[in-house]
């Protein structure tokens, strides 16, 4: 089911009269049977954007589209969708069997045709020993896949996620987001997933949309985005460590930090920029910008080494392979060809 949303937009006021624009003008199509994620930090519109599509919010203008069907006024419950939220919702009165059946009962599903779906999306999920058990007597993780087969158990056109890993523990993040990785291939529903965690977002989807104060600001493939973004907020927020974002020069094609720190060539027009190169694209060279023993901080993790320098009161994190580095001694630095960002220091927006 493609999801296709057209100058969405809502915005909210208070009691004193006063606007905020929670989502401004979003214009996205989501692909049939792909699991798309909202990412961005807080406030900047995803949940939002999610209960617009849920039918939970009604919006300021725009319209929201399930195939060929004008969404936008319909019913929350006539969508068509399954909501899972941050907090589970279980009913704790209710065993795990009740708590998937509950929104067959509704729908009026015989018993016996209820029976066998509950078992189905038990299976699936991986908790059909669990059925007879109360939601205290299940772990967080339980918890959450019953939450998913009951959104599941009525075979919705769209399954919607609002942050449904938070409650996690680290471990148990790990494991859960697998595992809806694997439900959403095997049932092949369009699945929209709200997120600001970044590894999370990029692990599990088929697509990324970055938000930031109610706006797209890039949609696309994980590595995509991750690569090449496409401005410095989409370069910032994606990456761990984050990326060295500092100002430069282009001049007579080169692209230079500081006075002598020669890190790439372009075609770009000489002048002043931001530069964007994130911690893995260093080296470790044979010649070029060299930093002397005592003026470079080391860190190791795993196999890897984090250098911490400074370009002109700048500081600098690299990240590059341990055995390429010898404490005791100077280390030359550089950057791997063709992984320098160059944006406009005013707009943020990636130059070409």
């Amino acid at each position: 089911m493609q999801i296709k949303l057209e100058g969405l937009t809502k915005v909210f006021t208070d009691k004193t009269g006063k606007e905020t624009v929670a989502v401004n003008n979003l214009d996205i199509t989501i692909p049939s049977g792909k699991l798309v994620s909202l990412l961005g930090p807080s406030g900047c519109g995803k949940s939002t954007t999610l209960y617009m599509i849920a039918g939970l919010l009604k919006p300021s203008a725009g319209k929201i589209f399930f195939g060929n069907e004008d969404v936008t006024n319909l019913a929350p419950e006539k969508r068509g969708i399954g909501l899972v939220f941050q907090n589970y919702a279980l009913y704790p009165h209710m065993t795990v069997r009740q708590n998937i059946m509950f929104p067959l009962e509704n729908m009026k599903i015989g018993r016996k045709e209820a029976e066998a779906l509950v078992l189905e999306m038990a299976t699936l999920v991986g908790i059909a020993d669990q059925l007879d058990k109360k939601p205290a007597q299940l772990s967080g993780g339980q918890q959450q896949r019953v939450a998913i087969a009951r959104a599941l158990v009525k075979k919705p056109r769209v399954l919607l996620l609002d942050e449904p890993l938070s409650n996690l523990d680290a471990r148990l993040r790990l494991q859960t987001r697998e595992e809806i990785k694997r439900i959403q291939r095997e049932k092949g529903i369009t699945t929209i997933f709200v997120t600001h965690d970044q590894e999370e977002a990029m692990s599990i989807s088929d697509y990324m949309v970055v938000m930031n104060f109610g706006t797209e600001q890039q949609f696309a493939k994980p590595q995509d985005i991750y690569t090449n973004p496409v401005n410095a907020f989409v370069a910032k927020f994606l990456g761990v460590p984050p990326i060295n974002l500092v100002e430069g020069e282009v001049k007579s094609g080169k692209v230079i930090l500081g006075k002598d720190f020669v890190v790439s060539e372009t075609n770009v027009k000489d002048g002043l920029y931001n530069i964007g190169i994130r911690p893995e694209d260093f080296r470790v060279v044979e010649k070029g910008y060299k930093i002397p023993v005592g003026q470079y901080d080391v860190e190791t993790i795993g196999r890897d080494t984090l250098i911490r320098f400074e370009v002109e009161g700048t500081q600098i994190r690299a990240l590059v392979d341990s055995d390429t580095v010898d404490v005791e001694k100077d280390v030359i630095i550089g950057v791997k060809t063709n992984k320098v960002h160059i944006f406009d220091k005013e707009t943020g927006v990636v130059v070409k």
